[in-house]
């Protein structure tokens, strides 16, 4: 089978599946979820022992540390998934709710109801658990999900998905609602790409070239999980402690990830105050800085001068851009020209200043006074993520259950006929 036949395949399951899964009543996807959760702890010696196998490959390969620490899978790690299933399972059904409602002068009832998306694509690298968040998520929302994960994972999803497609079973589901692609090559991804008559929405969540490259060949719709260049501006009015911490957290904790702080803006007044402080906290982690002319100076041995590439780079490492800049007007311009949508913060007291950044950053999350990392569907209360859309429509940020539903008007009459 060519691999075009066999996402043609794949596709056509989903799309039956899809069918199923839109009038599964809330308790058996909800059931799905719970023996999921289950099945995670009672497989995860296997899901462990799949996923050393992808960690010895890769490091092999001379994969980088960025890249490895998303490949990982750890016993927190299966803890956290286990969570987001039954963390989700308790959320409400999204699916036959009523949005909006609202009557016509002629007496017809109009509203508005939520419903699946139907069949979802899901083409992202390396981070395993997206495999688990992907599709708990689609289920709960009736919809099947087709998963591509990349190469350097594939032996720890295809333990994931068999795990997923047994608890399907099990709540008597169809097992299609979740499928894998295990076929490696860009063959696949392309066929996928063109399954417009199956798949209504392909959402590709890594770097920057996958986003594009699935963008530009894809024949339906697409949520790009675009690149993460988050900025945090450093206000005249800022707790100066409050903010080093907030920007160390940022930066630090796990500075893989497209919520990781990229880009340091400093308001003049409080820079020479500020940064001597960046610099002793964060450098002696390891944090090195590409520093604007006016920072240079104040950030130590570990800077050196920022070049034109550095602004709006997302690094993926213990590496900083800092830049001094003028006032709130600065701030937004540079973040309106290097930004991508990701995330924004300002640190400040000045509540004008907040409300006015809150309003003008044009970010899938703006923060006042708290870390980039908070942008995260289970931080932000959703659950779980299938991952954080920069584009608008027709969801912006973390995606979450509500998001991979859509709604559709319904009319409710008396017999009424237009005139």
């Amino acid at each position: 089978m060519t691999p075009a036949e066999a996402m043609s395949h794949l596709g056509a399951q989903a799309k039956a599946a899809a069918r199923d899964m839109s009038r599964a009543s809330p308790q058996a996807k909800c059931r799905a979820l719970q023996e999921l959760a289950r099945l995670l702890e009672y497989h995860e010696e296997s899901i462990l022992a799949a996923n050393a196998l992808d960690m010895a490959a890769a490091r092999a390969a001379g994969m980088d540390a960025a890249r490895l620490d998303r490949l990982r899978v750890t016993p927190t790690i299966m803890a956290e998934m286990r969570a987001a299933c039954l963390h989700v399972a308790a959320l409400p059904d999204p699916v036959g709710a009523m949005t909006h409602q609202w009557q016509r002068p002629n007496g017809l009832l109009v509203g508005r109801m939520r419903v699946p998306l139907g069949v979802i694509a899901m083409i992202y690298e390396a981070r395993p658990n997206v495999t688990i968040d992907a599709a708990i998520l689609c289920i709960k929302a009736g919809n099947a999900v087709i998963l591509r994960g990349g190469s350097e994972a594939l032996q720890s999803n295809k333990a994931l998905a068999q795990t997923l497609r047994e608890a399907l079973a099990l709540a008597g589901l169809p097992e299609n609602a979740a499928q894998l692609v295990d076929m490696p090559g860009h063959e696949a991804v392309a066929a996928l790409c063109k399954l417009d008559s199956f798949i209504d929405v392909l959402i590709p969540r890594g770097g920057e070239n996958l986003v594009r490259t699935v963008t530009a060949a894809a024949t339906m719709p697409v949520l790009k999980h675009f690149k993460g260049v988050c900025h945090i501006f450093v206000d005249a009015d800022a707790d100066l402690a409050q903010a080093v911490d907030i920007v160390f957290n940022a930066k630090v904790q796990r500075p893989g990830v497209c919520n990781a702080l990229e880009c340091l803006l400093v308001h003049n007044d409080v820079a020479e105050r500020f940064l001597p402080l960046v610099a002793s906290k964060l450098g002696s982690v390891g944090v090195t800085f590409r520093a604007c002319s006016a920072s240079l100076p104040l950030l130590g041995s570990a800077a050196t001068p920022a070049t034109a590439q550095d602004w709006g780079c997302e690094f993926h490492a213990l590496v900083l851009a800092v830049r001094v800049v003028a006032d709130v007007d600065a701030a937004l311009d540079h973040i309106a020209r290097y930004g991508s949508n990701h995330t924004e913060v300002i640190c400040t007291n000045n509540h004008a200043h907040a409300l006015r950044f809150l309003r003008e950053a044009d970010a899938s999350m703006v923060g006042v006074n708290a870390s980039t990392r908070f942008n995260d569907g289970g931080q932000l209360g959703l659950g779980a993520e299938i991952g954080i859309s920069t584009s608008k429509l027709h969801a912006y940020g973390p995606m979450g259950v509500e998001e991979l539903t859509t709604t559709k008007f319904v009319v409710l009459g008396q017999g009424q006929v237009r005139q």
